[in-house]
């Protein structure tokens, strides 16, 4: 019985087997290798798609980018050089894949990129943060590389407790979430 099963999906060409090998796929990546990555990068999201073009830099390299922005981090205190050692310094772009790495919120550092939740958009957010506070739990103000200005309410630590901050980029591979969403209309 098992050899037949065992044929079936992996050489068996009917419609029938590409259909089960669909569905054995999708059970596996859901609830094995997705909450096994989770698992070991400690955060219940360990991998976003970017949705949005807020980080992207539009094509350009980071000195010509930070003539046009320099003005917009002078309010944090950041300079060129400090920004020049920032993870992601050149941004994202939509349709990125981020890995995320669970963070506790001490551990923060200015520049890291968070991604958060946020009770205004369905999708989470993810920005540099570019100033961080503490009066009695942390705080943190946050703004996307592309913005004219920081995010209007400041990130606290219980927004970012399932998620964390992105450690990894494969460019455009986000896309095909991006598409299979827009095709089914859920997103």
């Amino acid at each position: 019985m098992l050899k037949k099963i065992w044929h079936f999906i992996w050489y068996n060409d009917s419609l029938a087997s590409w259909f089960v090998n669909l569905i054995l796929a999708f059970v596996i990546v859901k609830w094995i290798i997705y909450p096994g990555i989770g698992f070991i990068f400690g955060t219940s999201f360990p991998i976003v798609a970017v949705v949005s073009g807020s980080m992207e830099h539009n094509g350009q390299d980071f000195d010509s980018w930070w003539e046009g922005k320099e003005g917009q981090y002078d309010q944090y205190n950041l300079t060129k050089q400090q920004f020049d050692i920032f993870p992601f310094k050149n941004g994202f772009n939509k349709g990125d894949i981020m890995f995320l790495k669970g963070v506790q919120p001490e551990d923060i550092k200015i520049g890291a990129v968070l991604v958060y939740e946020s009770s205004r958009y369905k999708n989470p957010i993810i920005h540099r943060v570019v100033k961080k506070t503490k009066d009695g739990a942390y705080s943190f103000t946050t703004k996307g590389d592309n913005n004219n200005a920081a995010d209007s309410n400041p990130v606290t630590d219980d927004q970012i407790q399932r998620t964390g901050k992105a450690v990894f980029r494969i460019p455009y591979f986000g896309w095909i979430k991006i598409w299979f969403v827009t095709l089914l209309g859920v997103g």
